[in-house]
Parts: structure tokens; sequence; C-alpha cells
């Protein structure tokens, strides 16, 4: 073990015995035996109740944690649990495309807790392993959080990705299925399919987390290998001191990220919801790093609602993506103060907020499948990894890449430049791939890999079942120079938001100094009530507004000198009712002042 603190809970944890038994050897690829989780993660200590579909008369089930173990893989948390079979109803699509169960006789599984012992029911990737009387097996998928401690590092597990292609009852955000047309929303309460590639059956049920389970059928010329096992792998193997969260965990808490150093996505994170984005966003700004190990991340935006069944928070998904515009009711409303939140994508005018103004590169091109090419061997993230500017690591660039876009902040270091011709255009033009990291104005270090094979190179499970090797010595050492580098920068203490007063009613007088005659300005709510900070020649991204609190309502032009008053649009929700200051950002070089007008 090369752990990089002495005895953490990972360490200790990955000391204890493993065992193989947590693999699938006779997988259920027929629906024999099949279920889900009431939550996509529990808290130590919490309650989650595991829903099974089969004809088989009785069934049991097997719980393990996933981590390195000596090689093994996983670690049995439970005795066997025996159960009785029953054949479940299996929902039909409503008019959205939404296939939600509303199954019965779930097991509840109440997460120990033990205050003095934080590797009793470790926070991680759990799989429950159910088996038929008839042999057929299959996973339910579930993290465990643990929320009253502060890791180093916080692994988010991307399940909004999962269930988004997760075809389970004819339907998912693609127009694989029924029909073929997209659903509109999708819920999580429903298992995931396996996938369709015969050689990556023994991944069913685990979502994209072992295996991806986008259909072959399509035509894709790229892996049914994973991605985000390879990375916990990586991380428990080395004794990282490290915790586990899903992005609908993102979503909901708004202070999750700040109890850690670092913030960890990896491979395929394409879907995330307004909440989600600033609430990394507002973590970068106040300290913590951001590790994308992955690419095509925060594509498109997402909604949740309660589920339709149980009344559940966060478990359907909307997105009407490329309908967004013209179907998604929030578009159609005629209320501006709610256009944030329509399902387009980031980049598109509607949302305005590209990718890279957050990550330093956005989403380019798929299918790939291309070495990296070193750039820029002398940063900091290639050290003591032999590199010359030139150097390839093979098969690390694809399936899907990015590239920057040049909406970057003034620090953005490229550090791979990466050429590939994608492949379903194989004669077409000479594309490229670029991995980069920036220093934010808080300090915080934010590394894009822009592609999704990234954590191929840092471990071989499902090579070579599924792939090739990719197994790459200078990838695990970059990894563990930002890794490093995310502890050095990291800071001192969790900062948590400041005290908030509800203020309602608000209007902002505003007087401009502009080097032209008028300048347009996007009016905003600061939901912390600290400063906003403008980096730059008078220059506050999009993507920094929203990280420091700012609501965006509406753009308008106004005249040098002033004073102009506007009031501001009022509180509709418990969020947005926080209203302690206002600002207004631009793309001149201005100066401006204003004032926060109360009234009664």
């Amino acid at each position: 073990m090369l752990g990089v603190n002495a005895a953490n809970v990972i360490q200790l944890e990955n000391a204890k015995t493993g065992t193989n038994d947590w693999q699938l050897s006779n997988p259920a690829t027929g629906h024999q035996i099949e279920g889900y989780a009431s939550l996509t993660s529990v808290n130590r200590g919490g309650q989650i109740s595991l829903f099974v579909n089969t004809a088989d008369p009785t069934y049991t089930m097997k719980i393990f944690r996933l981590g390195w173990y000596d090689g093994a893989g996983g670690r049995l948390m439970t005795n066997t649990i025996n159960r009785t079979g029953n054949v479940q109803a299996i929902p039909a699509p409503d008019t959205n495309g939404l296939v939600e169960c509303n199954w019965t006789n779930a097991y509840v599984l109440n997460v120990p807790f033990n205050p003095g012992d934080a590797t009793d029911w470790a926070s991680g990737v759990y799989l429950v392993k159910l088996t038929g009387s008839s042999g057929k097996q299959s996973y339910i998928i579930f993290v465990v959080r643990d929320d009253a401690r502060s890791a180093d590092f916080l692994l988010q597990s991307s399940v909004t990705t999962f269930q988004a292609y997760n075809y389970w009852g004819g339907k998912s955000l693609y127009d694989w299925g029924s029909g073929g047309v997209p659903a509109r929303k999708v819920s999580f309460n429903r298992p995931y399919t396996g996938s369709s590639n015969t050689n990556a059956a023994y991944g069913v049920g685990a979502g994209d987390y072992l295996c991806n389970i986008q259909p072959v059928a399509e035509g894709y010329p790229i892996s049914s290998a994973g991605h985000e096992i390879n990375l916990l792998r990586f991380l428990e193997r080395e004794g990282y001191d490290v915790s586990y969260c899903t992005d609908v965990d993102t979503h909901a808490d708004p202070n999750l990220l700040l109890s850690h150093k670092g913030f960890l996505t990896v491979g395929h994170d394409e879907y995330w919801s307004w909440e989600m984005r600033a609430r990394v966003e507002a973590a970068r700004d106040q300290g913590v790093n951001l590790g994308f190990f992955s690419a095509n991340t925060c594509f498109w935006q997402v909604r949740f609602e309660p589920s339709s069944v149980t009344g559940a928070t966060n478990r359907t998904m909307i997105a009407y993506k490329e309908a967004a515009l013209t179907n998604d009711p929030l578009a159609l409303d005629g209320d501006p103060t709610n256009d944030h939140l329509i399902t387009s994508l980031y980049r598109w005018s509607t949302l305005n907020r590209p990718e890279d103004e957050l990550l330093g590169v956005m989403y380019n091109s798929n299918p790939v499948d291309a070495d990296m090419v070193i750039e820029d061997a002398s940063n900091w993230v290639l050290a003591g990894t032999g590199l010359k500017n030139g150097d390839h690591l093979p098969g690390l660039v694809g399936y899907e890449v990015d590239r920057m876009f040049g909406h970057g902040l003034g620090t953005l270091q490229r550090i791979a430049h990466s050429p590939y011709h994608d492949l379903d255009n194989p004669g077409g033009p000479l594309l490229y791939s670029d991995a980069t990291v920036y220093r934010a104005v808080s300090g915080a270090m934010v590394f894009a890999a822009g592609s999704i094979q990234w954590s191929w190179g840092l471990d071989d499970y499902n090579s070579p079942g599924l792939r090739s090797s990719r197994l790459n010595p200078a990838a695990q050492q970059m990894t563990r120079n930002i890794l490093a580098q995310f502890l050095v920068h990291a800071p001192l203490i969790a900062r948590q938001p400041p005290s908030r007063t509800v203020v309602t009613n608000t209007s902002v007088t505003l007087s401009v100094a502009a080097p032209g005659p008028s300048a347009t300005f996007v009016k905003g709510i600061n939901l912390f009530g600290s400063a906003v900070t403008i980096e730059g020649n008078g220059w506050l991204s999009h993507a920094s507004a929203l990280a420091q609190g700012l609501t965006v309502t509406s753009a308008e032009s106004y005249n040098n000198g002033g004073p102009y008053s506007f009031p501001l649009v009022p509180a509709t929700d418990a969020d947005t009712a926080l209203m302690l200051q206002s600002m207004l950002y631009t793309s001149e070089n201005v100066s401006l002042g204003f004032s926060m007008n109360q009234a009664l």
C-alpha cells in the first residue's frame, strides 16, 4: 500500500480481508432477477430500501463494498440474506416516456453508524449481489456517505448519466427502445439494464459503474468497459483519504463539497442540474480543488422532481435536451425568472454558461480512441514522469473528448494537445483533445483530463475482456501529482456560507462609468451576501458569477452616467429569498457603483 497519510480510514478499511465473491458468475441477462434501491446514496446510520423482482421462489442478497483489498476488489459486509421471491409489476411508459416502478416487499437495510470506527460501513460504493434459486444473478448499486467526516477527497459517482442512458423498460433519454422516441423524464425507481454486449453482462444492475450500458447495436465503435471503478481502485490501492457521494447529493446539499480539499469526478459525467453546477463553482471559489478525470462533463442541464409514486425527492430526472426550447414547460411559460433551469445545453444562449468557464475545456466530439500527446512537459502535473513534449500516453484519449474553446480563465495551462480523427469520419479533418489545469482566484486548482478514458491508465479492471490494457505509470504519477497539489492548495478550514438573512422586495441603484457611451450588464442576485469579485479588466465570467452566488435575472443596456434604478425579482422560494446584495457584471472594461434599497 502506497498510502499518503498514516492510518487513514481507507488504509484501515483496505487492510481488512477482501473477497472475489462480489463478482457475478451467472449474470441475469434475461431479467430473471433484478432490483433497485430507494436512494442513490445513504448516510452512515441511515436506512435504504432494496426492491427485487424475480419469478424464482427464493433468492439471496449479499452486500459488498468495492475497494482494493489486496486486489480482491470487494469486501463482504453482511451475512447471506435469504428472501422470498416476488414477481413485480413492470410499468408502461407514460406520455413523457417515464418508466417508474412501484414495487413492494422491500428489504430495509439499516446502515450501521459507529462514531468510534469510521471503517464500520465506511463510505464507499456498495453492490448488492442478488442470486435467485435458479442461479441467475444481478446487482443493485448504491453509495454510502459519511457526512460527519471531512475526508481529503470526495469522489462523485455520476448516476445522473447512468440514468440518462438506462433503457430499462424500453425508455431512456435517447431514442433506444420503444418507438425510437426519447423520454423526457426518467426515474431512479427502476433497475439498471445490462449491456447488450454479452461479454459485458457481468455488470448487469450496476449502471455504468462496471461496464458501459450503451447498446452496442447503436454502432458506436466504443468499448463496453466502464471507467468509474478504475479510479476507485486506484485511490483505494494508493491509500488516499477519500469518501464517496453521487451527483444527486451534489445537487441536494450545498455544503457537501466544502468539507473536503478536493472534489473528483471521473469517466462520463454528462448530466448536471443547475444546483450541481452552482455547488461545484461555489466550492471552487471557496478554495476546494476540482479534478475532472472525465470528459463530456456538465454538457446537458437537467432538473429533478419528486417521484410520482412515492413522493420521495430527486427521484425523477427531467431533460428535454434538443427539444428544450420548443417543449420544455419552463421555456414556454413566459416567465424569464426560471429560464436558467431550462434543460438545454449549457453552452446554448438560453443558459450561456459554457462548460469551459468551469472546467477549462468542454466537449468536442466522439467516438474517439487515440493517444494522449504531451505538449508541456515542464508543467508541475508532469513532474517525475520522465515525459517529454510530444510523448504519447497510448489509448487514453476517448471515447468522448474535450478541447479548449476560449472561455477559460487567464491562468489556464494546456498540458496535452492530442490529435485524432473521429472514428465515424476517419478521412475527415484532424481534431484535437486538450488536458488542462488552472488556478482559480481562490487558490483552488482545477484539472481537466479532457478524456473519458483517463482512468484506464490508472487501473486495468475490464482488461483484457472488454478492452486492451492502457495501464500507464506516467498517468498514475500525473494523478498523484494532481492530488498532492490539491492537498497543498487546500483551504485551511472548511468554508461554510455565512449566516443568511431573508430580504425581499429589494431594488438597486446603479451608476456606470464606461469607456464608451453605454455598456450591457446582467442583473443578478448575490445569494451568499458576500462581495462579488470582478476578475481581470472589469470582467466577471458567467460561471464565476453563479459560483459566487449570483442568480442571473436579465441583461439590459445602460448609458454612461446614471443613476439608474431597477427592482430585483421577488423571491419565489426559500433559496431565492436569500437576497443580501445585488451585483451587475459586464464584458466591457467599466467601473460601476451600486447601492441596495430595501422596500418596506
